[in-house]
């Protein structure tokens, strides 16, 4: 009698094991497309990430660097201070974007180029993404908002 409740219970640790193994197992294949590392400028131009990897990259929107192009084709660069990123982007940009300002896009490095398919901007005067501002402490461009 004693033997069969020690199967029973071996059969059910196994049976536990496996079943949380396949959970674990699911869970990391539905959440695969879903992460988005955060990359500083600096770090795409150090080591470029494949053209079908989907990142975000943040930094400040470099100066003169604006151009609005045919329809909602806009492009631009991204800078840490250490390194520049062209970006082009299909729609309509956050109404807060402008150069000399925080940004941070999704999307993947093409040819040299960051495709970007979202983008946010900062929005309020003193509201920069921690990803960010810790790329441009890096290269010590980080000037603390006044106030």
């Amino acid at each position: 009698m004693k033997t069969l409740k020690k199967q029973r219970r071996i059969q059910l640790i196994a049976l536990a094991t496996v079943a949380l193994i396949a959970a674990t197992a699911l869970i990391g294949y539905g959440m695969r497309d879903g992460i988005n590392f955060f990359r500083a400028p600096t770090q795409v131009l150090a080591e470029p990430p494949g053209p079908s990897e989907v990142f975000r990259i943040g930094g400040l929107v470099e100066e003169g660097s604006l151009v609005r192009g045919d329809g909602e084709q806009i492009r631009f660069s991204v800078t840490d201070g250490g390194g520049v990123v062209p970006v082009v982007f299909r729609g309509v940009l956050p109404d807060l974007f402008e150069e000399n300002q925080g940004m941070v896009g999704t999307g993947s490095y093409v040819n040299g180029i960051f495709e970007a398919t979202e983008i946010l901007a900062k929005h309020d005067e003193t509201y920069m993404p921690k990803e960010v501002v810790d790329a441009l402490k890096e290269q010590g461009v980080y000037q603390a908002p006044e106030g």
